[in-house]
């Protein structure tokens, strides 16, 4: 078994692909009429398969607690950040600066999602993985 991807309902389908494709995402394809809504799959340059749906049925997005954040993995998180101000898009809250090299920072969609933005340090895994928790094995 393997999580497929996520489906998060947007209020304005335009504004919502501005954004994730200026983060990086590519539109693999989309279903205008499902019984859930115009439906738009995602990807990443690197990643294989579709990671997002974005679903959107017309109504406006009512945020609850229900979704935290999305991760998404930058080769340079200043190089990111640069390129994302190029959209307007700016942190909407304090990431993490390790002297381990791990970087994060936080946008937000145009629903209020948060983005976490995390550059591994040098040699890290492309993914979290059981050697991140090494306490667990004893």
């Amino acid at each position: 078994m393997r999580t497929l991807h996520i489906g998060l309902r947007v209020t304005d389908l335009g504004r919502s692909l501005a954004f994730y494709t200026a983060i990086g995402y590519e539109v693999v394809g989309s279903v205008p009429e499902t019984p859930i809504g115009h439906l738009t799959m995602l990807k990443l340059p690197d990643d294989e398969f579709v990671t997002i749906e974005l679903v959107h049925d017309g109504d406006p997005v009512d945020r609850g607690t229900d979704v935290s954040h999305v991760v998404v993995q930058v080769e340079s998180m200043a190089d990111a950040l640069d390129v994302l101000a190029g959209h307007g898009i700016e942190p909407v809250a304090p990431g993490h600066d390790g002297d381990d090299g791990l970087k994060t920072a936080f946008i937000a969609d145009p629903d209020g999602r948060r983005i976490e933005l995390v550059q591994w340090p040098a040699g890290h895994a492309d993914g979290m993985t059981a050697a991140d928790w090494p306490e667990k094995g004893k």
